[in-house]
């Protein structure tokens, strides 16, 4: 079997709605040179028949989730998913997301020409219902700026560098996205963007991220979480991390939602 260039890592529960035109947005790619695995994870709608409806595709089908937590159980999706993958590149995607039709070749292409480089961020257009508008990227004095996971491309032994070095049942509240902006940008110092819209991000009501307003109870806990394994990282590194006051306000913050 030929290996493929690409590994598309896509992990679903419940987005029935959304998952034909995402995975059509990969059928449809004029780069041909990848594969597609998909872990469901216990969905209870018609996300299987669907996905069977779609040949050459990969499907690791999970019975009962394994921890309460939907990041934890997104992370252990990707993981599985990883494992049953070939591709030197592995793009994430989000069951509810779609990607324009140059994005695969315009990923390789990126590698290609810069074969050093270990991870690659893409811009995105995000679509809530019927509208559409561009993502603006803005500069962030304490964290990068946080990139989707369907924005996301990294070379295969990078990805599995970064499964290594942090247990994922972890930080019950930090997404894969955070993780792995926090991690290639501290860790490895790599911050690659391709300033090119080639996905488009939808904004679910009922997704992991977007019930979180702006410093709500979760946004407390999961910015907390952010700075331990921002720690863990420096730990690893042997770098001081110094403990900022924007770190300190954060902590005060969580320990008093917690109780």
């Amino acid at each position: 079997m030929k290996k493929k260039s690409i590994s598309i890592l896509i992990t679903n529960f419940n987005k029935s709605k959304f998952l034909e035109k995402s995975l059509r947005s990969i059928k449809n790619q004029n780069y041909e040179k990848y594969e597609i695995i998909i872990f469901d994870d216990a969905s209870t709608d018609n996300s299987i028949e669907i996905i069977k409806k779609f040949k050459n595709m990969k499907l690791i089908v999970n019975k009962k989730k394994l921890y309460t937590s939907p990041a934890l159980n997104q992370i252990y999706g990707l993981k599985k998913a990883f494992l049953k993958s070939r591709g030197k590149i592995i793009c994430l995607m989000d069951a509810d997301d779609y990607f324009k039709r140059n994005k695969l070749f315009e990923i390789n292409k990126y590698f290609e020409l810069n074969k050093k480089k270990k991870v690659l961020y893409n811009l995105p257009i995000v679509e809530t219902g019927n509208n559409f508008k561009i993502l603006k990227t803005v500069k962030n004095r304490v964290w990068p700026v946080i990139f989707p996971t369907s924005c996301i491309s990294i070379k295969r032994d990078s990805l599995k560098l970064f499964f290594k070095n942090v247990k994922s049942q972890n930080y019950r509240h930090l997404e894969i996205d955070a993780r792995i902006n926090i991690f290639f940008n501290f860790y490895l110092n790599e911050y690659n963007v391709l300033k090119k819209r080639l996905t488009v991000y939808n904004y679910d009501y009922l997704g992991i991220t977007s019930k979180t307003s702006k410093y709500s109870k979760k946004w407390w806990l999961r910015r907390s979480e952010a700075f331990d394994y921002l720690r863990i990282i420096y730990f690893k590194k042997k770098i001081l991390f110094k403990f900022n006051i924007d770190y300190l306000f954060t902590k005060l913050m969580s320990f008093f939602f917690k109780f």
